[in-house]
């Protein structure tokens, strides 16, 4: 059965998305099973290695500290865009950050983070060199913006993943 339908929810759930949209009749039942099954195993294709997480407070401990960090980044971001800034303090800029994290899945979390982030942006990572660089919307020092990334998110991230 696994063979056959590899990913059973979600074949289901896209076949019932098609006849929605497009109206119950035995045409589009038809065609809509077939998407849903080919669209199935394409993405068992896809289906990356089972992660392995090492330490899931961890992981809650982030998932707490990034709520936090966004939530006052709106306020600051939403403070800055509401407030002229007329003295030209305001400055944006790009921020390398080296990286010890290699894991694709931390990448990947870390990328989510900074992106979410408001006023942050992940533009380009070498995976060469391990260096991120970021545009941060309002840069008063790359240091601490450096600090952050490592010993606030990249450290978390290093007991998470193994």
């Amino acid at each position: 059965m696994t063979r056959m339908v590899p990913h059973p929810l979600l074949s289901l759930g896209l076949l019932a998305m098609w006849l929605l949209l497009n109206g119950p009749s035995l045409g589009h039942a038809l065609l809509g099973g077939a998407i849903a099954l080919v669209a199935g195993w394409a993405l068992s294709a896809l289906e990356p290695e089972r992660l392995r997480l090492r330490r899931p407070g961890a992981m809650l401990r982030l998932f707490g500290i990034v709520g936090l960090d966004i939530i006052r980044s709106n306020i600051a971001v939403a403070g800055l865009i509401l407030t002229r800034d007329r003295k030209g303090k305001r400055r944006s800029g790009f921020v390398k950050v080296s990286l010890r994290l290699r894991d694709p899945a931390a990448l990947a979390v870390l990328s989510i983070i900074v992106t979410a982030t408001p006023g942050t942006a992940w533009l380009e990572y070498d995976p060469e060199t391990g260096v991120l660089l970021l545009h941060v919307f309002d840069l008063v020092s790359e240091e601490d913006w450096q600090h952050l990334i490592r010993d606030r998110y990249e450290a978390l991230l290093l007991e998470v993943f193994p």
